[in-house]
């Protein structure tokens, strides 16, 4: 099962063509072709942003300078073959991410959004009249069936997808980087299939997921000037998954963005490796976008880049469907 927040809600339009990430310190783009029966990366661009063009916040204005991040749209688009459509993928902290289970789930789709909105209308930190909402099914247990809820406010939305159509490109989809980054590592060779751990790390951002082979069971984002380490959170997830969600042990680590960063918690990503070796008794890998989608013999496969093309191949990738230019 592929993981996904689709804010447009088109659960049955054809994947995009080309993958756009905005990113605090970047924008960049990845289109897919067909080779030899596999996907292949066709293309890619990336173009860095000035500091405080884009911030990334949940309730705030994220997109400070417009015409910055439009021009550097543009220039990815470009060098990508200028899709027309896209699939976008924003920074994590722009949307909230919550696991609702029900014991009964109500038969009637209508009935089901209701019940989602009402139980996350609580948690929401601005009226849920201007909030998107998606859910896709998670975990199902014998006590009942889990959701996984993204929430975002809508005009924020906006932001992002105004930029891009400034730019000439309409964003048919918008996703967060950690959940492709799971999609990703799902479509590759070798993918996880027990319980596992992610953590994504941004310039700005941390995210931790914990995963029963597709299914979601934990998520939490962090910005990185959060009081604690990284280290710190990774511990702490550690501890819920063995004491609240009883967890039989986590069978893979993987460590994605840290080579891409260039962040303060560039030395803290390698305290998280450590104690996460010990601490499991187990290697933590990276997170390999050429196991989903090849790399041409002209494509260098740096780590950086590596981790810069992990969202991109997994948007372009999830649910085994794939669009090819």
């Amino acid at each position: 099962m592929s993981i996904f927040a689709d804010w447009l809600l088109l659960r049955h339009a054809p994947p995009p063509r080309a993958a756009v990430e905005l990113a605090a310190r970047h924008v960049s783009a990845a289109t897919l072709e067909l080779r030899g029966g596999r996907p292949s990366v066709a293309a890619h661009a990336i173009e860095a942003l000035p500091d405080g063009a884009l911030v990334p916040s949940l309730t705030a204005p994220n997109i400070h300078d417009t015409a910055a991040v439009a021009a550097a749209v543009g220039r990815v688009l470009e060098r990508v073959g200028r899709p027309r459509r896209i699939g976008l993928v924003i920074p994590d902290p722009v949307a909230k991410i919550s696991l609702v289970r029900f014991e009964q789930v109500p038969p009637r789709a209508q009935d089901l959004d209701q019940l989602i909105r009402w139980q996350v209308r609580k948690a929401a930190p601005f009226p849920i009249e201007e909030a998107q909402i998606s859910y896709v099914p998670g975990l199902r247990t014998s006590d009942g069936h889990e959701f996984v809820v993204t929430l975002a406010k809508r005009n924020i939305l906006q932001e992002y997808e105004a930029v891009c159509a400034s730019a000439g490109t309409h964003a048919g989809l918008v996703d967060i980087s950690s959940f492709n980054v799971i999609n990703a590592a799902l479509a590759g060779a070798g993918a996880p299939s027990a319980d596992w751990l992610l953590v994504n790390v941004a310039w700005d951002y941390a995210s931790i997921a914990i995963l029963r082979g597709g299914d979601l069971m934990f998520f939490r984002s962090r910005v990185a000037d959060t009081e604690g380490t990284l280290a710190d959170l990774v511990h702490q997830t550690a501890m819920y998954y063995e004491d609240r969600l009883k967890g039989s042990g986590l069978g893979r680590v993987l460590l994605s963005g840290a080579s891409a960063t260039g962040s303060t918690q560039a030395s803290d990503v390698d305290q998280v490796r450590r104690s996460l070796e010990e601490r499991l008794g187990t290697p933590v890998e990276t997170v390999d976008a050429s196991r989903a989608a090849t790399l041409t013999d002209r494509i260098a496969a740096a780590p950086a880049f590596l981790d810069t093309l992990a969202p991109l191949v997994g948007l372009l990738v999830r649910d085994n469907k794939v669009a090819l230019g």
